[in-house]
């Protein structure tokens, strides 16, 4: 038994795909200025949508929402079924504080309170 989809069928299921990833996803990947919405994301790489974004690579920042979550290096990969898959070369985390090069102690305090001489 063969499967036999008509074209336009076919790309009314693509499109509704392509539409389901697309309101599914709070993700979004900012380059050259400009915000594009991620479809899929995985270990390696994501995928957006094809016609709506040039190939890019380079610098980008991805968020969830307003978060910013990483810093990355891309590079476009392959065109599949109306997904543009792209590459991670290198993917930072972003962190909400500078990175420190010595140990914190669990019970270091927070805040330093200077209490003054009563003679004063």
């Amino acid at each position: 038994m063969t499967t036999f989809v008509p074209r336009e069928v076919q790309a009314g299921l693509d499109s509704a795909r392509l539409a389901a990833l697309k309101s599914g996803s709070r993700l979004r990947l900012v380059a050259n200025g400009r915000a594009h919405p991620v479809l899929r994301l995985w270990k390696s790489g994501f995928s957006l949508e094809a016609g709506s974004v040039p190939v890019l690579r380079g610098h980008a920042d991805l968020y969830d929402g307003a978060i910013h979550l990483f810093r990355c290096l891309i590079v476009a990969f392959e065109e599949e079924n109306g997904e543009m898959r792209f590459e991670f070369k290198r993917l930072t985390a972003v962190a909400d504080r500078a990175a420190v090069d010595f140990e914190i102690a669990a019970d270091a305090p927070v805040a330093l309170i200077a209490v003054s001489d009563p003679g004063e």
